[in-house]
């Protein structure tokens, strides 16, 4: 798919919603930490990634909190292409100073490519 060709939206197709997925991605148990954000990852049977978002109340006012999730969505969103195909993501944001839209693109790469490291050699493990 060319840059022409690609969409670069942020539908419901490409969140995670609901409590059950959530749970499911967190008793996956697999996460890296990259700086602030905490990113637990799980395979789906998707051909794109998904996004979950949790912030909680340490990390700031509701104006702090909302506008990190605008910076990691949006972050989600560039990148939704160059991310491995098929994962439910869940990023968990600890407490910080909001960074740069930058910053939490190249964060949120690095996780994710922890994360399919992980899996790759999940799978290619012989079985215990």
């Amino acid at each position: 798919m060319t840059d022409e060709t690609r969409r670069y939206t942020f539908g419901r197709a490409m969140r995670l919603g609901q409590a059950r997925e959530f749970a499911a991605v967190y008793n996956a148990r697999c996460r890296k930490t990259a700086g602030p954000l905490v990113v637990h990852g799980r395979p789906n049977a998707l051909p794109h990634p998904r996004l979950g978002l949790s912030v909680g109340r340490r990390v700031g006012t509701a104006v702090a909190r909302n506008r990190i999730k605008r910076l990691v969505r949006e972050a989600f969103r560039r990148m939704q292409h160059d991310l491995p195909r098929g994962y439910d993501l869940v990023v968990v944001v600890r407490p910080h100073e909001a960074l740069a839209l930058a910053a939490y693109q190249h964060l949120l790469h690095k996780a994710v490519r922890q994360i399919h490291q992980e899996w790759d050699r999940r799978e290619t493990s012989p079985a215990n």
